[in-house]
């Protein structure tokens, strides 16, 4: 979820809302707003996810860290 999880988990709740409160469409079997619903809870878990997964990460990664340590000689 590092590449492209904020990006996917916003689109997905874009959509989500378009088709929750912006279609009206009658089809037999199954709803264009419940579709639009479950796309905007599993945009929004995705986004909580991709945020807590970044939060851990940046915390253990020390790859950025110089350690520079003085020797007597």
């Amino acid at each position: 979820m590092r590449n492209g999880g904020i990006g996917g988990s916003l689109f997905l709740i874009a959509l989500g809302a378009i088709l929750y409160w912006a279609v009206n469409v009658d089809a037999e079997g199954f709803s264009i707003n419940t579709i639009g619903l479950i796309l905007l809870i599993v945009g929004a878990i995705g986004v909580v996810l991709t945020l807590i997964m970044t939060a851990s990460t940046s915390d253990s990664d020390n790859s950025d860290v110089t350690v520079v340590e003085h020797r007597d000689s």
